[in-house]
């Protein structure tokens, strides 16, 4: 797609949500930056300093559907007489760490499903009156939710999390395809941040530019994919 006159991402604060903020200004997109504590994020709120009238930063909290609510009260005022968004970055995700089989917690399966599945579909399902026809709705999943390329008992919460949200990416393309919007899964890789920590193999610039490239490549007919930034397919 051309570059997007207006987008919306999650979890902008750090890692690779501020990237993906601080990319799609860069590319002249005007952008809808939201994280829970906006106050907190520093960063951010330096972006907003650069890029007066571009960049408007409202709280969210993707596990809470009140906390959606809001932001689709807010947004016909940020988004002005364009009124459409057209790209939708589903980006806000936690990784529990420790998870040991024998000692795992209902209750932290529950808070990562909230976050990394049910969350974005729910958000998306609230902005839909507001994402304009042929919009891009961008999922940020991770490999470890590749059932099939699973090898080992790690990060359970986390990898079936990200296996449910590649089943809300068909989800919502179906839910959504008669408006030719596109829904697609990604994984940026594993990914130098404080989540993927400093051993990760790929930076966050160029996890973000390669997401990038696949949303300017994505058509309606791959609605419903679960890629990489290469843009093959990952088994599910």
């Amino acid at each position: 797609m051309d570059k997007p006159l207006h987008a919306l991402v999650t979890g902008a604060n750090r890692g690779l949500g501020l990237e993906f903020t601080r990319q799609l200004l860069a590319r002249g997109a005007r952008v809808v930056a939201t994280c829970r504590q906006p106050g907190k994020a520093t960063g951010l709120n330096a972006l907003a300093g650069e890029y007066p009238g571009r960049l408007h930063v409202l709280p969210l909290d993707v596990a809470d559907a009140r906390s959606h609510a809001e932001v689709v009260r807010e947004l016909p005022l940020v988004l002005g007489d364009a009124g459409r968004l057209h790209l939708l970055l589903n980006n806000a995700g936690i990784l529990p760490s420790g998870e040991r089989f024998g000692r795992l917690e209902a209750a932290t399966l529950e808070r990562t499903f909230r976050t990394n599945a049910a969350g974005p579909l729910l958000l998306a399902q609230a902005l839909a009156p507001l994402l304009a026809d042929g919009a891009r709705v961008v999922n940020v999943s991770s490999r470890l939710g590749s059932m099939a390329a699973t090898g080992r008992f790690g990060t359970p919460s986390y990898a079936m999390s990200k296996a449910a949200l590649n089943m809300a990416t068909v989800q919502m393309a179906h839910a959504l395809a008669d408006r030719g919007i596109a829904v697609i899964a990604v994984s940026p890789g594993w990914v130098r941040t404080d989540m993927g920590g400093s051993g990760a193999e790929v930076a966050p610039g160029d996890a973000v530019a390669g997401v990038l490239r696949q949303v300017d490549a994505v058509s309606a007919g791959d609605s419903g994919r679960f890629i990489g930034t290469d843009g093959e397919n990952i088994p599910w």
